[in-house]
Order: C-alpha cells, then structure tokens, then sequence
C-alpha cells in the first residue's frame, strides 16, 4: 500500500492556510519568499500565474518529493494592477479609486508535483462591482478589517463584502486567495481524494 504524498503550501498567508483547513488539509505552510514584482509589459493574469509556479517551484528545492501549493492574486483596475496596500493610507487611495468600479482579481494556482515534476496551473478570475464608497465607510471599514495584507484592500470574507455590489466567479473561494474547485480537481489528478 502506498502512502499519499506530503502537501505544502507555498504560503505564509493565513487566508490560504484557513481555506485548505476547511476541506480537511492540514498541511505545512512555508513562505517561499521570492521577488512578486510583475514584469515589464506582463499582463496581470500572466503575472499572477507566473507567481503561483514561482512559489511552488521555490519549495521544491528543499520539498522534493511533496506536492506543493502555490497561489498568487493580482487585482486590476482600469488595466492598472493594484497590489497589497500595506499601510493605512494606501488602503484608503485604493478604495477610492476603486468605489463604484468594477475590478476583476486574477487567482493563480499551481500544484506541482515535485517528484514528477508534474504541473498543473489554472488562473480563476472573479470580477468585482464595488459599491460607491464615501470617506465615513471607507474609513469605517479598515478600522475594523485592517486589510492592508489584501490585494486591493478588501477583505472579502469579512466586512470586506459590504463595500461590494455585484460579483462574479466560477469559485467563490478564489477572491479569497486560493480556488478550492480549481485545487480539488487537481489533486483528484494526482490521485488525491477530498472528501
């Protein structure tokens, strides 16, 4: 009988770790700690998928029999990418720049294998209608959310989705950071069963 490889997430971000955790993989979570700039002239979409191979590939130096996670965001508006605002007064430029606009958040994943150097990628957007948000909500919000770890300053799986009108995805978990449809059909083909 053969045992089920190790898994591991190419990721120190709380978001991902908590989604995995809710179909049942409590697996390691390493940073992979690599340069998440974009390319010159690299589409958002290109960026994001390029970022989520980067970081898996990273943890199989060290993981070399594992199958490893990764996972990347980057929003867009305006054909401009937004990225993590880190501070305060970041959070509140985008989120203007943002209110009654749509955005579309491009989630990568990649799982590869990295005993066969199998890889699987996928990119799963979700396109964002945000409310018009006055300076009271705005700063309302992050007082509370403090999302200055998310891209685009919006926490969706928190107070985050009242600053939203409309949105649209194939997997409601990718605008959260990491697309479980999209991960369990992947480890299904690397015979990994959930549930």
């Amino acid at each position: 009988m053969t045992s089920s490889p190790r898994i591991v997430l190419a990721s120190s971000s709380a978001y991902r770790k908590a989604l995995l955790a809710r179909i049942g993989l409590d697996c390691p979570a390493i940073s992979p700690d690599i340069d998440e700039n974009a390319l010159q002239n690299e589409a958002p979409s290109a960026t994001a998928l390029r970022l989520a191979a980067t970081k898996a590939h990273k943890i199989a130096e060290r993981e070399t029999a594992a199958l490893i996670i990764g996972s990347d965001q980057v929003a867009v508006l305006d054909d401009q990418s937004i990225g993590k605002p880190g501070t305060h007064a970041a959070a509140v430029r985008q989120l203007q720049e943002m209110s009654g606009k749509t955005v579309v958040f491009h989630t990568a994943l990649c799982l590869l294998n990295a005993a066969t150097g199998t890889v699987q990628l996928a990119n799963v957007p979700t396109t964002v209608r945000f409310r018009v948000l006055d300076a009271g909500q705005i700063e309302r919000y992050l007082q509370q959310d403090q999302p200055y770890d998310c891209a685009g300053s919006a926490k969706i799986e928190a107070l985050g989705i009242t600053l939203v009108e409309q949105l649209e995805s194939n997997d409601p978990t990718a605008l959260i950071g990491l697309p479980l449809i999209a991960l369990v059909t992947m480890l299904q083909k690397e015979g990994i069963e959930i549930p």
